[in-house]
């Protein structure tokens, strides 16, 4: 299982992107308080957000509790401050990947202590970042696809090839 922590998020449409995601690749999403938004049943449903009961949620005071809750997570911290890229992490079956809040990112003590797994995604030197639900989904599906996308469909309807019988282009 993969694990996606978003410490303080503040937009509530890319805390839905990323629960989307969560749902679709059997991943655990990780929320650690304070919330820019609410996540509260009737708040989900009035939002329309039929994927939600799909997600595996859990919900942390701060950092010091999550930590409590997980001890020791072989853990990967997203940003763009990061000394490497993603592509030299090797994702292991149940690791973290943590994401900072929109304005801010992670905090820099938290990015200090753990200096040797902080990564980023490749990008221009002038761009200030990618969206966060980007961002997560490109991160999820590399660790996905290291560990060959475990309990995800590996081939879409047309798998057993075309319908010749159709017309050119219904096809």
């Amino acid at each position: 299982m993969l694990n996606i922590v978003l410490v303080e998020p503040e937009i509530p449409q890319n805390c839905g992107n990323i629960a989307r995601t969560c749902a679709a690749t059997r991943s655990r999403l990780h929320l650690i308080e304070p919330l820019g938004f609410d996540i509260s049943e009737k708040a989900v449903r009035r939002a329309g957000l039929d994927y939600w009961p799909m997600v595996d949620l859990r919900v942390y005071r701060n950092l010091e509790h999550f930590f409590a809750e997980n001890p020791d997570p072989d853990l990967w911290l997203a940003t763009t401050k990061a000394p490497q890229d993603y592509t030299g992490a090797t994702f292991r079956d149940n690791c973290y990947l943590f994401f900072g809040k929109e304005t801010a990112g992670l905090p820099e003590d938290f990015r200090m202590a753990h200096y040797d797994r902080c990564i980023r995604i490749p990008m221009r030197a002038d761009a200030r970042s990618l969206n966060l639900s980007n961002s997560v989904a490109i991160l999820a599906y590399e660790a996905l696809r290291q560990q060959g996308f475990p309990q995800l469909s590996g081939v879409g309807e047309m798998a057993g090839g075309r319908d010749d019988s159709l017309p050119s282009g219904a096809r």
